[in-house]
């Protein structure tokens, strides 16, 4: 391929593809790609995204109306917000510094804390701007991004599973400013909070306990 190629694939296999493919652009922010001359490589990124293949080869070759009728005749839908809103945050830990590693696991139970970042450089002994290199360097994600990930995808846990109000759930995992939060969570899975609830939500009928483990939430301190 091409050093402008891009292709689309499952975002679990992210690391995969990007250690062994490192000159192809892959979109997890998309579940279908067309690329080529005459975009005649086409490519769904997951399971599901065969639907989203299936009804673009009936637009393109057929029609869209075609498309569309199909999609209501076999329930079928095309996935719009691409995979961000299904990524699952998974950093990786296999890249042998046991100081970021040790870090790591710091901030799986500590990252609702005001200040992440300053608590893993006093807890790592070393210069703040060493921390930061080499955490980067390991994991990929500065130490603040790296924090951001692990609140959304605690939040996004907390909307799949809960009765929570957004504003508890947004304190809960270190942010007293909801605004800030819903922002944030907008950009990490291309979704506010209320559409994530919406659509990812367990129905009633497979929630027994539901209400369970909704009680009032502790606000901790603004963390950034």
């Amino acid at each position: 391929m091409s050093h402008d190629a891009e292709t689309a694939a499952h975002w679990a296999f992210a690391p995969t593809f990007n250690k062994n493919f490192p000159h192809v652009r892959l979109r997890l922010d998309k579940v279908l790609v067309a690329t080529g001359e005459r975009e005649e490589l086409v490519m769904s990124g997951a399971t599901a995204t065969w639907q989203d293949l299936v009804l673009y080869l009936i637009a393109r070759y057929v029609s869209p109306a075609a498309a569309q009728a199909m999609a209501k005749f076999m329930l079928l839908q095309w996935h719009a917000d691409g995979q961000a809103p299904y990524v699952t945050f998974m950093p990786p830990t296999d890249h042998g510094d046991s100081t970021v590693l040790r870090l790591q696991e710091w901030l799986g139970g500590h990252y609702s804390v005001a200040n992440p970042v300053e608590e893993m450089v006093q807890l790592s002994g070393l210069p703040e701007r060493s921390v930061k290199r080499r955490f980067t360097h390991a994991t990929g994600y500065s130490p603040i991004v790296y924090v951001q990930r692990l609140r959304v995808e605690e939040a996004k846990r907390r909307l799949e599973r809960t009765d929570a109000s957004i504003d508890d759930i947004s304190w809960s995992v270190g942010y007293e400013d909801p605004a800030f939060f819903r922002r944030l969570f907008k950009r990490v899975t291309h979704m506010t909070p209320g559409d994530y609830r919406r659509k990812f939500r367990l129905p009633d009928f497979v929630r027994p306990d539901a209400g369970v483990g909704n009680s009032t939430i502790r606000r901790p301190q603004q963390a950034r």
